[in-house]
């Protein structure tokens, strides 16, 4: 199993349109939260350090299938989309760090990647998919662990785009979009 996978399960802990009111104004550099020195805003942090190192792998991810040479238009520039959605993501998950305190992990200089198994614009894809279902499990286990509500409305906000990638890449390779009633 890649690291990848294994980095969202244990982040047991957006899109920018859906951002809270306060997310925004810590972004803006503005106090909408007290800076915490407690227990459970070390706890939000760490929190949001595991989701800013799966984000970060999963920017690397995509680079790898962006220049796989094996995704056609218009697969290339939704991956490439995809892309830039993880890049917000922890553009604003590292702000959020800096603003409670925190110091953002850094991406890795290399993540393994199963690219011997990567042939064709499908495996890319499901490579692609399973990575966005891991990032769903990933945030629908951290949002309720958040003390800080803003920070898991913020979170929750992220949830949703990951969800959507992962149903449209599982339309692009022909499996039904929404599986079941739950996501787990």
């Amino acid at each position: 199993m890649s690291s990848f996978f294994l980095g969202r399960r244990a982040f047991i802990g957006k899109s920018g349109l859906l951002l809270s009111g306060a997310a925004v104004a810590m972004l803006a550099g503005r106090d909408a939260l007290a800076k915490p020195a407690t227990k459970s805003a070390e706890a939000d942090v760490a929190i949001l350090n595991a989701a800013l190192g799966a984000e970060l792998e999963a920017v690397a991810a995509y680079q790898v299938g962006a220049e796989s040479g094996l995704l056609q238009k218009p697969v290339l520039d939704l991956a490439v989309t995809f892309q830039g959605h993880h890049k917000a993501h922890a553009d604003l998950l590292a702000g959020v760090i800096r603003k409670l305190g925190g110091d953002p992990v850094a991406a890795k200089a290399k993540y393994a990647f199963p690219t011997e198994t990567l042939k064709k614009q499908e495996d890319v894809l499901r490579f692609a998919a399973g990575l966005e279902k891991g990032a769903v499990s990933a945030y629908v286990g951290a949002v309720p662990k958040f003390s800080d509500r803003e920070l898991a409305r913020a979170a929750a906000s992220i949830l949703g785009d990951e969800a959507m990638h992962w149903a449209i890449l599982r339309q692009a390779v022909g499996e039904v979009p929404v599986p079941a009633a739950f996501v787990g």
